[in-house]
């Protein structure tokens, strides 16, 4: 059951940081580090549950995290700009 929701909240995270990317707010940044951080909170949880093996979920899990800080810090970028 953990690791449907898991699947979910990345998906759902991924598609949030997209969106974010292309269309920046606030309330969308906030949503997307929420989002990112149960995906995180709920991949260690399973890890440390099942005793998967690190390496391919840390492979995994930096690609995700890589994806997702990107689109943050570009819309941060973006957010940063619009109020000077």
């Amino acid at each position: 059951m953990v690791i449907l929701f898991h699947i979910i909240a990345a998906l759902i995270s991924i598609m949030q940081a997209t969106y974010l990317f292309f269309i920046p707010s606030k309330r969308q940044l906030r949503i997307a580090y929420a989002l990112t951080a149960v995906t995180i909170g709920s991949g260690t949880y399973l890890v440390w549950q099942s005793k998967a093996h690190m390496v391919q979920s840390c492979m995994s899990g930096l690609a995700y995290l890589g994806f997702v800080s990107l689109c943050i810090v570009v819309a941060h970028n973006k957010l940063s700009r619009e109020k000077l």
